[in-house]
């Protein structure tokens, strides 16, 4: 599967969508986010995950890992392992300056950006796909439906996350948001759309059944109590999670 829901109808109106195919989402995507060191990232790829994220630059939530170290992570995986940036920058300039430096062709992007800086980056670095949060409370819906048809063709997904107001958190917050206004946005998406916000291995299967994103992305949800990464509770969100999208 290379392409979630939306895709094929662009086509059959007529409108092909600019970004090149190397830049396309593989699907069914499973995401790790939050990496702290060498031995979880060896972990998180032991238990079937093939992209990690790095979260970094972050305006509210503390880094897992020094830059330097998550630089020296990313350039030692091997493919089909892939380390994704998250993070809030939102000028194209610094963004493609920072990919390079990590080493990832991928990342998300949880600040408000404009299209033009978008575009921007997309000219800057032609290579780099390009994943857009929406994050479901942060804005009305109405804001977030424009957005996909406005960054549609900037992009080369979306991800849905969750806002937490007492904290300021778009991201790795362990909440859930309406999973209805997800599936709203697959449904109306050009582009793939990756779900997260509070995740779990009890979880993901309803959520996939429920949304029918193109990936997930978990953090938190499979963490002990310590805050580190679970062999058990990843080996259950994969197969929870391969099993779901096994289905449709």
């Amino acid at each position: 599967m290379r392409c979630a829901s939306g895709c094929g109808r662009e086509r059959q109106l007529g409108r092909p969508l600019p970004a090149a195919d190397e830049n396309q989402v593989d699907t069914p995507l499973i995401q790790v986010a939050g990496i702290r060191d060498r031995a979880e990232a060896d972990l998180v790829q032991e238990c079937g995950v093939r992209h990690l994220g790095f979260p970094l630059r972050l305006p509210v939530n503390r880094e897992d890992l020094t830059e330097p170290e998550a630089e020296a992570i990313i350039r030692s995986l091997r493919p089909p392992a892939r380390g994704v940036l998250i993070t809030y920058l939102d000028e194209a300039e610094a963004i493609a300056g920072f990919c390079r430096t990590l080493g990832v062709t991928m990342v998300q992007l949880h600040g408000d950006i404009s299209p033009a800086e978008l575009a921007r980056l997309r000219d800057v670095d032609p290579g780099l796909t390009i994943i857009k949060s929406l994050v479901v409370g942060l804005h009305p819906m109405a804001v977030l439906e424009r957005l996909v048809s406005e960054l549609g063709p900037l992009v080369d997904g979306f991800l849905t996350d969750t806002y937490v107001p007492e904290t300021g958190a778009a991201g790795a917050t362990g909440r859930t948001h309406d999973w209805a206004l997800s599936r709203r946005l697959v449904e109306l998406s050009p582009r793939p759309v990756i779900l997260a916000g509070g995740l779990t291995p009890a979880n993901v299967g309803q959520a996939i059944s429920v949304v029918r994103p193109a990936g997930v992305d978990v953090h938190t949800g499979v963490e002990d109590a310590t805050g580190r990464k679970d062999r058990g509770r990843m080996l259950a969100f994969v197969a929870k999670a391969s099993a779901a999208f096994g289905a449709y």
